[in-house]
């Protein structure tokens, strides 16, 4: 259980005078401990079946609030899109049809090809292969471009977004240019990224790096290809794993 999760107190402020019981039972149980199972689901898979069920039992008085929540856990624009669109032919289409109108509103900000940084737009998004969660990356120098050595690249975490456990051959760097996240190499503490944050990382080290739970992360990634490739891809960093970083704060 996810002991540092945000307090929530919803059912306390509506009901509770009225239904006090009912209070407790939204805030400590439902929030405080269903939500918190962090190992056994995701809160973005909580945040998926969560909606699901609401669209489905046309509920839609309580979808605006999980649909808020699902953006925080890394849903993105096009991928509601795709869940709605897959239901309404389970549910029914005049239920797609009210949670489309919920969601264009919500998801309004959120334009998947426009400048995310101010400086170039996210790119493409990662493959699983590579990334746990939402990850954009944007290409912007490459070893064939004027006999250059270098791979260098802006890669945009969402929260929850992390890459999988990893090597370089002949190292990396990273320079982080907006939000927050971790990067930890295997046997030592996770160390805490911010905008303007440094890191070099050795060869041959396993590691992992991405956003903090309640941020994304962009950074810039600069890899020497010198005749060989520039990484060797593990296994991916477990809920576990990435809850355990996460909590240091």
């Amino acid at each position: 259980m996810n002991n540092n999760a945000k307090k929530q107190t919803a059912g306390r402020n509506a009901l509770g005078v009225f239904a006090p019981k009912f209070a407790e039972l939204n805030d400590d149980v439902l929030f405080g401990e269903i939500w918190s199972r962090e190992t056994e689901l995701s809160p973005r898979d909580r945040s998926i079946v969560t909606v699901t069920a609401l669209i489905s039992g046309g509920n839609f008085e309580q979808l605006t609030f999980h649909l808020n929540k699902a953006k925080e856990n890394g849903i993105t624009r096009s991928e509601i899109a795709e869940i709605i669109t897959h239901l309404a032919f389970y549910t029914g289409w005049p239920k797609a049809w009210s949670a489309f109108n919920i969601a264009k509103e919500i998801f309004k900000d959120e334009n998947e090809s426009s400048v995310d940084n101010g400086i170039w737009d996210k790119g493409e998004k990662g493959s699983s292969d590579w990334f746990t969660g939402t990850v954009w990356v944007k290409p912007l120098l490459t070893p064939d471009e004027m006999e250059n050595l270098y791979n260098i690249g802006c890669v945009t975490f969402e929260p929850g977004g992390r890459t999988l456990w990893h090597t370089h051959p002949i190292g990396q760097t990273l320079l982080v240019i907006e939000g927050k996240g971790w990067y930890r190499e295997r046997g030592k503490a996770a160390r805490l990224l911010t905008k303007g944050s440094v890191v070099a990382i050795p060869k041959n080290v396993e590691h992992w790096h991405g956003a903090a739970k309640e941020s994304k992360l962009v950074h810039i990634a600069i890899s020497n290809m010198k005749g060989s490739s520039n990484v060797t891809w593990l296994n991916p960093v477990t809920e576990e794993e990435y809850n355990e970083v996460n909590n240091q704060n």
